[in-house]
């Protein structure tokens, strides 16, 4: 713990994914939004028809083992950067997401969260407060970083500002750490315990481990790695499948996961409910309480 963080000042958070989820460690799901108004590959699809292919996908993941849903605009690529995201964006999700929540599969509503790509951290939370959802994911919170958009900053002094401006402080932010695509995973310019005490310090809520890109899986030395420097829950964003999460489950405090589960093993693909029967089978033999 870094010295600059005041354990006496900024005294210990209650822990996020057991507020949010009602248990730990958990297993959430990420539901891939087709293309949505105003992005590059939309041809019209309307948002009923958007919302019910959401509210399938969350039901493929609840019904067989998942805790919740995460719900990403990930096929609204080329991806922009922060504050270049328009209205219809932010309105697509916090409708689709809202849906999501509303429907049987989304029991506790706490468990539905928003990313909105790439690193849109202030449209995510507007979507996700007006959804009635739990958390947002933000990739890159503290620091800057070259990724595939350009050089991204860190959200965090906006995103906080924000959040408290909107009346939102009950929506919780997931922070990645090492982070996906970015170039601190690649050329280790700043330690991974300097990253992750950063991240605490702006006031993420939950820390998530990630390997080097989409589908890549995290270390377990990297995952130990973040919770010797940090009282926030820990976890895992990428990379999880059947064979790796009865080794990796202990060591966190949950896992997003999508590729895996996905018919094709991509992130295009349908989620296959077979997959995720078999995800939660290892995750029940790690431990994880699935009731």
């Amino acid at each position: 713990m870094s010295s600059h963080q005041q354990p006496g000042v900024f005294p210990p958070k209650p822990d996020a994914v057991r507020e949010l989820f009602g248990t730990s460690p958990v297993i959430i799901g990420a539901v891939h939004l087709p293309p949505l108004p105003g992005s590059p590959h939309y041809r019209g699809r309307s948002l009923d028809e958007i919302s019910r292919f959401a509210i399938e996908e969350a039901a493929a993941y609840h019904a067989n083992g998942c805790h919740g849903v995460i719900v990403e605009n990930h096929w609204d690529i080329p991806f922009l950067k922060p504050g270049e995201h328009g209205y219809e964006t932010a309105a697509a999700m916090a409708v689709v997401t809202a849906r999501v929540r509303e429907s049987a599969a989304a029991d506790p509503a706490g468990g539905v969260g928003v990313s909105v790509l790439s690193n849109a951290a202030e449209c995510s939370i507007a979507s996700a407060h007006a959804a009635g959802a739990g958390f947002v994911r933000v990739n890159q919170w503290a620091n800057a970083y070259v990724a595939n958009e350009g050089i991204i900053e860190g959200r965090a002094a906006r995103a906080t500002r924000y959040r408290h401006r909107i009346g939102a402080e009950g929506v919780r932010v997931f922070a990645d750490v090492h982070v996906k695509h970015g170039s601190h995973a690649i050329v280790a310019d700043r330690t991974l315990a300097e990253q992750t005490e950063d991240a605490e310090f702006f006031d993420a809520d939950v820390l998530i481990a990630t390997g080097s890109r989409t589908g890549d899986a995290a270390s377990p030395d990297e995952v130990e790695g973040i919770k010797a420097h940090t009282r926030l829950p820990v976890v895992i964003g990428s990379g999880i499948d059947a064979d790796n999460i009865g080794g990796l489950l202990p060591a966190c405090d949950g896992v997003i996961v999508a590729s895996s589960l996905k018919d094709n093993g991509r992130w295009w693909g349908r989620v296959a409910p077979e997959k995720v029967r078999a995800l939660a089978a290892a995750a029940e033999r790690a431990g994880a309480d699935l009731r």
